[in-house]
């Protein structure tokens, strides 16, 4: 179902990133790049939470506003219980929603801010969503020490964060939202989840057109998540089978770095489209390049757990229609 949201703006973004994002092609459109990938902890997990925390400081700095003018934050990651979001946020002292959809935490966040704001129950609310390559990498597949070889369909969990505020103006307007429904092709290899992903992607945007009485043409861009590579061609390939071209559809994962960067499939994690979508598709909007653009994330719902028991990988995938509004401050 489309939900029509009222008042929904994005009022200020930031991003923080690691060494290795720093250096590819987006390098120059981050707030804040870290040397090490540690930003000054002593743990990969202290160093997402710190990451996190950058990213919603620096949005706060550019509006300029203070914590205490959020109603609620939203925040999710990849680590268990999102650890990295609850220890990054304490000082805020922000009535807190946790939120848990994988890689397509950004589009969940920002169709439940609007959903609230819209509804009358806050008027600001920040959402932010974060990875770690090294933390990822710890719990869901082996360790960075072990050297595992990796596969051609895999992709680079990113390190970074995006902190978004969503309030009452701006000129980038959520104007509605859809939420995914969970599928499950069969997919079980952890080393392809744009295989995972793609199922999701291509489900939520079909659902969206027939609902809207709209196609592809209609919009300026189709940004994904994290599909990279191979999950960027499947996508487009259920799309054209199920009699819609995509030819404007792109992917936040196949951005980030560059080839010379060898990260195989392209890049994955949540903080991959919470900083390419911010620091790089955000300001066409705001300038007016950009004027209807179709947002969606997309999240691999497996966990530690599962994987080692062989289940299949569940996927989901929420959209954000995001619209240029001319004079709207």
């Amino acid at each position: 179902m489309i939900v029509k949201t009222n008042n929904a703006y994005i009022m200020s973004f930031a991003a923080a990133v690691g060494k290795k994002e720093g250096e590819g092609p987006l390098g120059n459109r981050f707030d804040y790049i870290d040397e090490d990938d540690r930003f000054g902890m002593k743990t990969w997990e202290m160093a997402e939470s710190e990451c996190s925390r950058l990213a919603l400081s620096l949005a706060f700095n550019k509006a300029p506003m203070a914590p205490s003018d959020v109603d609620y934050l939203i925040a999710g990651d990849l680590e268990n219980q999102c650890v990295a979001s609850c220890y990054g946020h304490l000082a805020f002292e922000i009535p807190y929603i946790g939120i848990y959809g994988a890689c397509s935490n950004l589009t969940e966040g920002m169709a439940l801010a609007s959903m609230l704001i819209s509804g009358g129950a806050a008027r600001r609310i920040a959402v932010v969503t974060s990875s770690h390559n090294c933390a990822a990498e710890r719990q869901f597949r082996s360790p960075i020490e072990y050297g595992g070889q990796r596969t051609p369909t895999a992709q680079w969990t990113v390190t970074g964060a995006g902190g978004y505020v969503i309030g009452e103006c701006g000129k980038a307007k959520i104007a509605d939202c859809m939420i995914g429904v969970v599928q499950d092709k069969g997919q079980s290899d952890v080393t392809n989840m744009g295989a995972a992903m793609a199922p999701a992607a291509a489900d939520t945007l079909l659902r969206y057109f027939k609902e809207s009485n709209t196609n592809a043409h209609d919009y300026d861009l189709i940004i994904t998540g994290d599909l990279g590579d191979h999950g960027s061609m499947l996508f487009k390939h259920i799309c054209e089978i199920s009699g819609y071209e995509v030819g404007n559809h792109t992917d936040c994962g196949k951005l980030m770095y560059s080839d010379e960067q060898d990260v195989h499939a392209g890049a994955s994690g949540c903080g991959c489209i919470a900083t390419v979508f911010g620091g790089h598709f955000l300001p066409h909007i705001e300038c007016g390049k950009l004027k209807n653009v179709l947002l969606m994330a997309t999240g691999a719902l497996m966990s530690k757990d599962s994987v080692t028991q062989g289940q299949n990988i569940p996927s989901i995938s929420h959209l954000v229609h995001i619209v240029y509004e001319e004079g709207k401050q």
